[in-house]
Order: structure tokens, then sequence, then C-alpha cells
């Protein structure tokens, strides 16, 4: 069915910018080392998708940079809240003739190559499909036509945003599919073995 995008959103790796909320706790320049950590891994789960992939930095285009590689395309978030940023970027996206597309960022350590694939596998028989988050958010939202209520009117970053997104597919009558949940970072409490290499190193320093 059609032709496929992976939108992947993304910060520029600013020391100070970075994982603000992690920062608070580890510091600015572990907060930067992790979030590195975390686009690297993006970076390795989805290369291998048989997708077109899409990287929409937040205040400029990398020049050289980790998303330099074969298969990434590059471009600049809108401007507005999450929502609105998202809205643009897919809209954009169905209007270049993409028939499946799914939105993910890169706070997502336990994101798989094969969690990917089953969201786009589910999107040749569903509406849409959600990937929701511990903390009430969402890692992974993905359509087959516009649906523009689920970036209207959320309060982004609160626990109310997978279950506000699941009410707005019943309320149109969608078919949806749901991915496991998985963890998002955003906290120190969020880090996994992965990232202790990172936290002992600043330690130290």
């Amino acid at each position: 069915m059609g032709k496929a995008l992976l939108i992947i959103f993304v910060k520029n790796p600013v020391l100070g910018r970075a994982k603000t909320r992690l920062a608070a706790t580890v510091g600015e320049e572990a907060a930067l080392a992790i979030y590195k950590r975390l686009l690297e891994r993006t970076k390795s789960i989805t290369q291998p998708l048989a997708v077109d992939k899409t990287v929409f930095y937040d205040q400029a285009l990398g020049e050289n940079d980790l998303w330099s590689a074969e298969g990434f395309s590059k471009d600049l978030q809108s401007n507005g809240d999450l929502g609105e940023k998202m809205l643009a970027a897919v809209q954009s996206a169905f209007q270049q003739g993409y028939e499946r597309i799914c939105v993910i960022g890169s706070d997502c350590y336990d994101l798989t190559t094969e969690i990917l694939e089953q969201a786009f596998s589910a999107l040749e028989k569903h509406d849409a499909v959600i990937g929701g988050a511990v903390d009430g958010g969402y890692y992974l939202i993905g359509m087959n036509r516009l649906i523009t209520d689920v970036f209207q009117n959320k309060k982004w970053s609160t626990e109310e945003v997978f279950p506000s997104t699941i009410q707005d597919f019943k309320n149109k009558g969608l078919s949806y599919f749901e991915l496991p949940v998985l963890n998002d970072v955003d906290t120190e409490e969020d880090l996994g073995d992965w990232a202790q290499d990172i936290l002992k190193e600043h330690k130290k320093a």
C-alpha cells in the first residue's frame, strides 16, 4: 500500500537545551551526552527500515552530522506547539503523496526496528497506530489519512495526551492499533543500564 514515510523529530544537540528536566539532576553535560546516545540509538533502529525517512530539526538543519547518512532527508520543524509542528509535517507529507506516515521523537531508547515495522504494517489494516509511553504520552503516532484532531487541543507533556488521542480516534470512528507501551526518557528515573557509563563518566569529571 503506497509510499510510507517515517518522520523523526529531534532537537539540535546543544548544551543547555537538550533534556532540561534530566539536566536538573545529572547536569547539562551528562544530559547532552545522554541525548546524543538517544539520537544514535534512534538512527540505528530507523536506518534499516524500508521506508522514506525525514529528520525534522527544532532549530537549524544539521550539517555533516549523524543524520547526513544515506537514507535520511532533513527538514525544519514549523513554528507553534508540538501539535502544530507535527500537524504541519504530516500534512505536508500527505500532500507529497505519502499514504502511510508515522511520527516519532528521539527520546525512546526501548523502541526497536521491529516495533516500527509493526507500526507501518498496522496502517495497512487500520486508520491509525499509536505507541503509548509509560508517562501517559506517546512515542509514536501514525495514520494513513490526515487526522487533524489528534494534534489539537492537547496538554502536551502531560499524562492526558495518550487517552485524549485514543478518544479522538473513537470520536471519529477510526480503527486504530496499539503498540507496546514503552518508556520515554525525561528524567533520571527513566534511564536504563545503557546510560550508566555516561553518568559514571560525568560524576568523575
